[in-house]
């Protein structure tokens, strides 16, 4: 393989890794208020609740 052939391979290989990278550090910084948290889940209970009162029909 020509030496450009591998020079487009480690790029590519570094574009991936770093983007990878960039996610894993910039996941865990998302902040969400206790407030709607409380409010997320509140809903995802409602939620539930009404899926299983369907199911038993």
């Amino acid at each position: 393989m020509p030496m450009i052939g591998w020079i487009f391979i480690l790029v590519a290989l570094a574009l991936v890794l770093g983007s990878l990278f960039m996610l894993r550090d910039s996941g865990s910084k998302m902040y969400i208020p206790k407030d709607k948290l409380e409010k997320v889940r509140k809903r995802k209970a409602e939620l539930e609740a009404e899926e299983k009162s369907e199911d038993q029909w």
